[in-house]
């Protein structure tokens, strides 16, 4: 091998074994580093399926990033939907993908080259002379002469693509637009090879047959004791697969390092475990430990980042008016600073090309937002997608304010058609789901309503359900919100925290009279 495993434990290294059987039926030695390309060895490989399940702190990510490191160190190509060259593909390629930018920025941050599953199922389209720019920063062409480029300009490429491995913030780095090298977006034609795929808990069924489709070898990485898709028939996407094809990994590694937040998600698997057990829980732990917080109210200044996690629209709706009345928002406009949820696309059929180009920079339904200011044409608004490696767009958008009761939502700002956005500094468990925070703020009376219910899905309590995913949204610390109160903020809501690429994407541009 050419570097040495980490210290597995024994359900960790019986789940390396299994996949990397499985890699070896499709022509892949990691344990010797052999990527088998031959004809001979193509002709025998099988398609298959497998699942790597677990509860947070139980090494799914660890044992990830570790296939990765294997495959790219037996030569493997990192696919990352930035862009790919025409040539033929004589080596073989690895894709790591998640279901929103939040999550795969998630896995960025562990040194896992991760993309979102849409910027694979469509590959983008380059203009043809800064294709040439693509290929000689990949290796693949030689230095090229572009009008209007100085080769300053092409040495900040370099130097970028050097740091990033992205073609998109090379290029954004020699102070091009994506609207300048991009000019449009197309359904995959050709398969790729190998794809590991994190968050396996989001997928809907549909999504994982679009993976199969493009991926002979797919690796799916989840946690059970998720919150199903809402447009699910309650299961996950992995629970339909053979037993000889899913594995569990069931110690729980980060427990030995005293995390009380992983602590107090793990208990809630005690089948005896009330709510108000559950609640004396959490204020013991934070009475001996400061990542965990009892809190008397909600925070307005960590809702600028961190939404506040709730079960019930009526009390999303509320918190978000709390914050926006602590602020000072206008009832007609947004603040430079809000946060927002992409809420889906609204085009017509006939602008398919338009909405695969949205979608592909990351505005896809649950992405989050911050609103930056106004963009330069009516209708257009600056944003910072979260997560995304391009974060800064200008896109036609349109905001609503949901109200309470049956009223119809207030839209401070909108263009006819284009990206649909909702308030984001407080949202439900579900859509929290694939993210993670520093500091997570939970309702907790929202919970208590889940409980008294008595509602069951996917076979456990709903307050169980809804509890877990809440509590693992937290890297550091977690705020258990016990009353219906909102503390001022101490500072004004801004845009400074957020630091700005070269130069911001212009999406959904208006080329002509009636166009988006």
């Amino acid at each position: 091998m050419t570097a040495p495993l980490p210290t597995f434990s024994p359900d960790q290294a019986e789940a390396w074994d299994r996949v990397s059987a499985l890699l070896s039926d499709a022509g892949l030695d990691i344990d010797n580093a052999d990527l088998l390309t031959s004809e001979k060895d193509e002709a025998t490989r099988t398609a298959s399926v497998f699942a790597v399940t677990g509860k947070a702190g139980s090494g799914k990510t660890m044992l990830l990033a570790q296939l990765t490191r294997a495959l790219r160190d037996a030569g493997a190509e990192m696919i990352t939907g930035d862009w790919e060259s025409k040539r033929k593909r004589e080596r073989r390629s690895l894709a790591v993908l998640a279901p929103t930018n939040k999550a795969a920025s998630v896995l960025r941050t562990r040194g896992v080259p991760a993309t979102t599953i849409h910027r694979i199922l469509y590959t983008p389209v380059y203009d043809p002379q800064y294709e040439k720019i693509a290929e000689w920063l990949t290796g693949e062409g030689e230095r090229p002469s572009i009008e209007g480029l100085e080769d300053a300009l092409l040495d900040r490429a370099k130097d970028s693509f050097a740091k990033h491995e992205s073609v998109p913030a090379a290029l954004a780095a020699a102070g091009l637009r994506g609207s300048d090298f991009i000019t449009g977006w197309k359904r995959r034609e050709d398969p790729l090879d190998i794809g590991f795929v994190d968050e396996s808990s989001m997928l809907d069924a549909r999504q994982l047959e679009d993976l199969r489709e493009i991926f002979p070898t797919l690796l799916l990485f989840g946690d059970p004791a998720q919150l199903p898709p809402v447009q699910s028939s309650g299961g996950m996407v992995f629970e339909t697969l053979p037993e000889d094809q899913r594995m569990e990994l069931t110690r729980i590694h980060r427990q030995d390092a005293g995390n009380p937040i992983l602590d107090l998600a793990h208990a809630l698997a005690d089948p005896d475990l009330e709510f108000a057990d559950f609640e004396r829980m959490v204020e013991e732990a934070a009475a001996r430990d400061e990542r965990v917080v009892m809190a008397q109210r909600v925070e307005a200044d960590l809702m600028a980042r961190s939404p506040v996690l709730v079960w019930r629209n009526a009390t999303r709706i509320r918190l978000i008016h709390a914050f926006r009345n602590a602020y000072g928002a206008p009832v007609d406009d947004l603040l430079p600073g809000e946060p927002l949820i992409c809420d889906g696309i609204e085009l017509p059929l006939k602008q398919r090309k338009k909405r695969l180009d949205l979608e592909a920079r990351g505005l896809i339904k649950g992405a989050q937002a911050i609103y930056m200011g106004p963009g330069r044409r009516p209708g257009f608004s600056k944003l910072w997608m979260v997560g995304a490696e391009e974060p800064q767009v200008s896109v036609s958008s349109i905001v609503r304010i949901e109200q309470e009761g049956d009223a119809e939502p207030f839209i401070p700002y909108a263009a006819r058609m284009g990206a649909t956005f909702l308030h984001g500094a407080a949202v439900t468990i579900h859509k929290a789901q694939g993210s993670q925070w520093d500091t997570v703020q939970v309702f907790a009376p929202d919970l208590f309503v889940a409980a008294r219910t008595g509602r069951v899905e996917a076979g456990q309590p709903l307050w169980k359900r809804l509890a877990y995913v809440a509590v693992t949204r937290a890297e550091r610390e977690l705020r258990w919100v016990v009353r219906n109160r909102l503390a001022r903020p101490s500072v004004p809501l801004g845009v400074d925290d957020l630091k700005a690429p070269a130069a911001p994407l212009e999406l959904a541009r208006e080329e002509a009279p009636g166009a988006i």
